[in-house]
């Protein structure tokens, strides 16, 4: 397993064993529908709820102290990026890989393996972000920066072992704690406890109540992976690994456990690349505070509240693939592969296609949700949505690298679209702040969702045109786009027309994908 025997040639179009992950195709595929459908609940309102959160904090507060509250959150998820060391996603793949070649029985191994160093690298960055604080403060410019950050490390912990122990229970396909804990249950306090302080007047608790939740959510999560590993332990043997997984199996996937060296050589690059993409969704965030003032990294973050709602959703597709991706490339299932990244891509365009082209349709309506001043982002939101509406068609393609185990190639797309970031937001933050950030992420997230399209070219071709994305694509289109352009010409636009639009919108989007779902499911 050292050498990742995933990369092998895949042009092989032999028919898929009847046994073994790659001939149940259905049954994988009844697990994916599953836990997507509950992920799918959890990101509708997971979104709703953040959404409440930043509107909350715009409203109740001036936009000074919600920039440095953004600003301040930024820096820690972008060093939570740093602390975790990969250990989510080589979870979720080793731990895939197990089951798919009937050893589980290395599972708990291997969590030890990983959440110690992870947990131990979290307590040593949180203790470096306390030193940091005050350098970091006179940076942001306000005082109490100091004091937001050195709350925030404190909970650093618990945001890494929350994430990797999360990401242990989606390589079991149970989506349903992820759903709980970081989707709802997070959000939910965060809001109650925001609103409390909103009520108080004292802005000084803001970074306490958006990190205090990580510590409960890390001791959920924790026992619900225990319960799952004992239940895995206790399970009868799945028998035999097909004749088609031992045929693509190596001397390391015969072994019960999976080594040091194995596990952190697959994922120290995956932490890298990970540190370089969560600079590019936070880091603009710090930039535009940089360059353009708090004030600015408000309008920013409010603009850009709507990508993240599309994140939830695309986060939803996404944690219930990664595992079944993860075993079907294990299998040499390479058809199969291709079928569930089209179709992947289609669940994407259906279901954020309709939010991109409504912010996009009515942006100012939009960015009058976060209250007076914000008016300005409008420009910010457009450009925003433009660049998610590319993004979402095409699809998943980081993922299936990261799967098959180039991490190495996936560090080097994500630090070449931080480069991208960081290059196009100097040239274009000071002189058109909000916008000019939007712009910077947008060339970084097509960077980032293009690259690896062409690397995977010699070894499973991807590509988005498929009937799945196309009948995804025209039932946006026809009741995202062309129906609220109808509207509009009739009724002018205003918030009314907004609603309308969705309502009508979401209405007839619907029931086309319901009459057309025979056409959004994987073909090989």
């Amino acid at each position: 397993m050292g050498a990742h025997p995933l990369v092998a040639r895949v042009t092989s179009t032999r028919a898929p064993s009847p046994a073994g992950p790659g001939g149940l195709r259905d049954r994988g595929l009844g697990r994916i529908l599953r836990g997507g459908a509950v992920n799918m609940a959890g990101a509708v309102v997971g979104a709703a709820l953040n959404l409440a959160l930043i509107v909350a904090i715009t409203r109740a507060f001036s936009q000074e102290t919600a920039g440095l509250l953004f600003s301040a959150t930024s820096v820690f998820l972008i060093t939570a990026a740093v602390a975790n060391a990969g250990a989510p996603d080589g979870l979720v793949y080793f731990i895939a890989r197990l089951r798919v070649f009937g050893r589980p029985g290395g599972v708990p191994a291997l969590l030890r393996l990983a959440l110690g160093p992870a947990v131990l690298a979290a307590c040593l960055v949180s203790v470096l972000l306390v030193v940091l604080a005050r350098p970091l403060a006179d940076a942001l410019g306000p005082q109490e920066a100091a004091a937001y950050l050195r709350l925030l490390a404190l909970f650093l912990p618990f945001a890494v072992l929350t994430d990797s122990v999360l990401a242990a229970t989606r390589a079991h396909h149970d989506m349903s704690v992820t759903v709980l804990v970081d989707k709802v249950g997070r959000p939910l306090a965060q809001l109650g406890l925001v609103a409390m302080i909103a009520l108080s007047g004292s802005a000084g608790f803001l970074a306490l109540a958006w990190a205090g939740p990580y510590l409960p959510a890390a001791v959920l999560a924790w026992f619900w992976l225990g319960r799952i590993v004992r239940g895995a332990e206790a399970a009868p043997s799945p028998g035999d690994v097909s004749p088609a997984v031992e045929e693509r199996s190596g001397p390391g996937d015969r072994q019960e456990r999976v080594t040091p060296a194995e596990f952190w050589s697959f994922a120290l690059p995956r932490a890298l690349g990970g540190v370089a993409q969560a600079g590019v969704q936070r880091g603009g965030v710090v930039m535009v505070a940089l360059l353009h003032g708090l004030t600015g990294a408000a309008v920013f973050t409010a603009a850009t509240r709507i990508m993240v709602v599309g994140q939830f959703c695309t986060q939803a597709v996404l944690y219930t693939a990664q595992p079944r991706f993860a075993e079907l490339l294990a299998a040499g299932e390479h058809g199969s592969v291709r079928a569930l990244y089209q179709a992947g891509t289609s669940w994407l365009v259906c279901l954020n296609w309709p939010l991109y082209l409504s912010a996009l349709m009515f942006a100012p309506e939009v960015m009058r949700l976060f209250g007076t001043g914000y008016s300005a982002g409008a420009t910010a939101l457009v450009v925003v949505c433009a660049g998610q509406l590319a993004a979402s068609v095409l699809g998943m393609g980081d993922l299936v690298l990261t799967m098959t185990g180039r991490t190495g190639l996936n560090l080097l797309n994500n630090v070449m679209s931080l480069l991208a970031s960081v290059v196009a937001g100097v040239l274009l933050v000071p002189s058109h702040g909000a916008a000019g950030a939007a712009g910077a992420l947008v060339v970084a997230v097509l960077v980032r969702k293009l690259l690896p399209l062409w690397q995977l070219r010699s070894l499973v071709v991807l590509h988005p045109f498929s009937r799945p994305v196309l009948v995804a694509t025209g039932s946006a289109l026809l009741w995202f786009g062309a129906l609220p352009v109808l509207l509009e010409a009739v009724a002018g636009p205003g918030v009314p027309t907004l609603i309308a639009g969705v309502l009508a919108g979401a209405a007839g989007h619907l029931c086309t994908v319901w009459l057309a779902r025979g056409h959004l499911e994987p073909r090989r």
